[in-house]
């Protein structure tokens, strides 16, 4: 089968599966590309045409987990290790006065997530609210952390995924 058949058939299927799974166009989008970009590099190995659907979806899936895991990386990154000592810990420009100033409900996920290394589960039943609930006060908690800093500070990523670049924030700057 030829990837340009796949896409064909299950373009507007898949787009729209990946939408539902996301609620985030931007992040469908992103989603949607990595998934064709894999089945394309690996058409070849689709043996059965009639397993094709399954096949394209599961690497959908697969791609919507890898896409959330580098957000959660992403924000791991710049969410400081109270572990650490003070004097290996340089704050990221204004990010820790963006986690500060997140909405309480969200702040508090996010703490005991990426700092206290909770796991979704375990915090949703400590907060005795459902786990979709958890997830989704994370990913807002995320979403709003990354436009602050994007609009703030204009950092960058290399091509591991690593922060890079200096920061561009009139606060930061007067400090």
């Amino acid at each position: 089968m030829e990837t340009q058949k796949i896409w064909n058939k299950f373009n507007d299927e898949l787009y729209f599966f990946i939408l539902k799974k996301t609620k985030n166009r931007e992040h469908t989008n992103d989603i949607f590309q990595n998934t064709f970009l894999k089945i394309h590099e690996n058409v070849s190995k689709l043996k059965e045409e009639e397993k094709a659907r399954a096949w394209i979806f599961q690497i959908a899936r697969n791609e919507i987990a890898n896409y959330y895991t580098k957000e959660a990386i992403y924000v791991a990154q710049l969410t400081p290790n109270i572990n650490e000592s003070s004097e290996e810990y340089q704050p990221i420009c204004c990010f820790d006065n963006f986690i500060n100033d997140l909405p309480e409900i969200y702040k508090q996920v996010i703490a005991l997530i990426y700092i206290k290394g909770q796991k979704q589960k375990d915090i949703a039943t400590q907060l005795d609210i459902s786990l979709e609930n958890v997830k989704a006060r994370v990913k807002r908690a995320k979403d709003i952390l990354k436009n602050k800093l994007n609009t703030c500070c204009k950092y960058e990523f290399d091509k591991k995924g690593k922060l890079t670049g200096a920061s561009n924030c009139a606060v930061c700057k007067a400090s």
